[in-house]
């Protein structure tokens, strides 16, 4: 009796074991909530860009099947069977339903519905190019789909391994099959060339292995891994045969592709719609841009938001389109009005460059005072001045306990501030002709005791003085007493209080140099 308890324990033991191995892994070996799919479609939720790119969707009021808004269907394994064969019967990928496939769904049409309601918007901005661009290379229309477990449809993501763009290529890859990379683009995030480089892939992968099934796994873990699944399975050509012998995350992609395919063509059937897109693509044109500008110029030029020429060109690294005979994307109404004032924008930007060109640059050192927040790491506020953390600690006293909440810091900023030189044809001047008129020199800026900065005087502005850098404990009347200078003198020559705390390390003017 007792032996046969204990192997009815047992196997209840190894039910439930293998009950939630099904539950947390998915079937795939990996939990969901781990799988790089479901990683980028949480991406696309962090992507503020997207907020002003796609409005929420419109619910309908007279819908299909008379679905609650916020209602969530689910179905009999037998309906998803149903609906993957009929997809199935017009495709060359061998579409089945399994629970692996199963899981992939439920991630999809449940779990993060909202997402899958922004691609669905970015699908109509995307999917028509895809469709053409396939159709022309002769490959299956359904692999539209395989962005959506790449990327989310997203043409800034990038992986933790450095993939990027719609279609994730590395560099490598990327590089092999032409795409640009360097300071200024990012071709592998341009999605037309980042496309028809991954239709060239496909096309290469099926050379290699003539199974669609297998193309999608080659694409995920390479050719390499492919070939040594095979091996090692003893020769088997299929995905599914081969499947136990590849990589965990590749395991779970084919079944994410199959599952993508359904929830992209049964939305309505889960009571998800589209969120309203800015543009679609056929409200979208292109032009080549002959000079470098600046998204900022486009912005001006052609009374566009940056972040909507942004939106369209993500291709671009630092919001700048280099010349060389680039891209701009932009609504077709917007595209018309460059390409009629094409030659008076690019006389606009060069007169500006001239204007920039012909103005002198002087850098000047502004000081300032930065009280420390609660909790406030000195790196992040060497990072936020743009100077280094070893500079702070030069300018302030900073003990070994670190900085402490309501400190006051001395920053030394630098900026670049344009001089323009004035030029007056009826003065004379006795500077000799080849002299420099009005060189910039070091802009002090002092700060008051209750922190706010006021220029030094004129008078003084082109000075030279002789700087003393304060040590723990100095005051202005130590000052004065070392320098032979009164407080009076030394306070008004550093726009100071007489009554300002001088923090350690702060430069202090005590002689002017005649």
């Amino acid at each position: 009796m007792v032996i046969f308890l204990k192997n009815i324990f047992k196997r209840t033991l190894l039910t439930f074991v293998l009950f939630a191995s099904v539950t947390l892994f998915g079937q795939n070996g990996l939990t969901i909530t781990d799988n790089p799919v479901a990683a980028m479609l949480d991406s696309l939720s962090n992507q503020k860009l997207l907020e002003k790119a796609l409005a929420k969707p419109i619910y309908p009021k007279q819908n299909k099947y008379k679905y609650a808004e916020d209602s969530v269907p689910r179905f009999e394994d037998f309906v998803y069977e149903s609906r993957l064969a009929k997809l199935d019967a017009n495709s060359p990928f061998d579409l089945v339903y399994n629970p692996h496939v199963k899981g992939f769904i439920e991630l999809y049409a449940m779990r993060k519905r909202t997402l899958v309601s922004r691609m669905m918007g970015l699908s109509q901005l995307y999917y028509p190019m895809f469709e053409e661009v396939f159709d022309r290379h002769n490959i299956p229309l359904e692999l539209k789909h395989l962005a959506v477990i790449e990327s989310a449809l997203n043409p800034n993501a990038r992986s933790k391994c450095g993939a990027t763009g719609l279609w994730q290529f590395m560099y490598p890859t990327g590089k092999m099959y032409g795409l640009t990379v360097n300071s200024y683009i990012d071709e592998r995030s341009n999605v037309y060339k980042a496309t028809e480089a991954a239709a060239e892939y496909l096309k290469s992968l099926y050379s290699m292995f003539g199974d669609w099934q297998m193309v999608l796994a080659a694409y995920n873990a390479g050719p390499g891994t492919i070939s040594k699944a095979i091996r090692r399975s003893g020769g088997k050509k299929t995905y599914w045969e081969i499947r136990p012998f590849l990589p965990t995350e590749t395991q779970a992609y084919v079944p994410a592709f199959i599952a993508a395919n359904y929830v992209m063509n049964y939305p309505v059937e889960h009571n998800i719609y589209a969120s309203m897109p800015r543009k679609t693509y056929f409200e979208v044109d292109t032009a080549i841009v002959k000079e470098s500008m600046s998204f900022e110029q486009i912005s001006a030029a052609l009374d566009v938001p940056v972040e909507e020429v942004i939106y369209f060109n993500p291709q671009y690294r630092k919001n700048v389109i280099p010349e060389g005979g680039n891209a701009l994307t932009l609504p077709k109404a917007k595209i018309g009005m460059f390409l009629s004032n094409e030659l008076e924008i690019y006389a606009a930007i060069k007169s500006q460059k001239l204007e920039v060109q012909e103005s002198a640059i002087a850098v000047k050192e502004i000081q300032k005072t930065h009280t420390v927040k609660n909790g406030e790491k000195i790196s992040a506020i060497a990072r936020k001045y743009g100077v280094t953390v070893a500079d702070l600690k030069s300018w302030n006293y900073i003990g070994k306990k670190g900085l402490r909440s309501g400190k006051k810091l001395i920053v030394y900023v630098k900026q670049n501030v344009p001089v323009v030189t004035p030029v007056n044809s009826d003065s004379k001047s006795d500077a000799p002709k080849d002299a420099p008129s009005n060189l910039a020199s070091k802009t002090d800026t002092s700060i008051h005791s209750d922190g706010k900065q006021k220029l030094a005087d004129n008078s003084s502005s082109n000075a030279k003085y002789k700087y003393h850098k304060v040590e723990k404990g100095e005051t202005l009347y130590r000052l004065s007493k070392k320098f032979g200078i009164s407080v009076k003198e030394l306070s008004k020559m550093n726009d100071l209080n007489q009554n300002a705390q001088l923090q350690r390390g702060q430069r202090v003017k005590v002689k002017q140099i005649l």
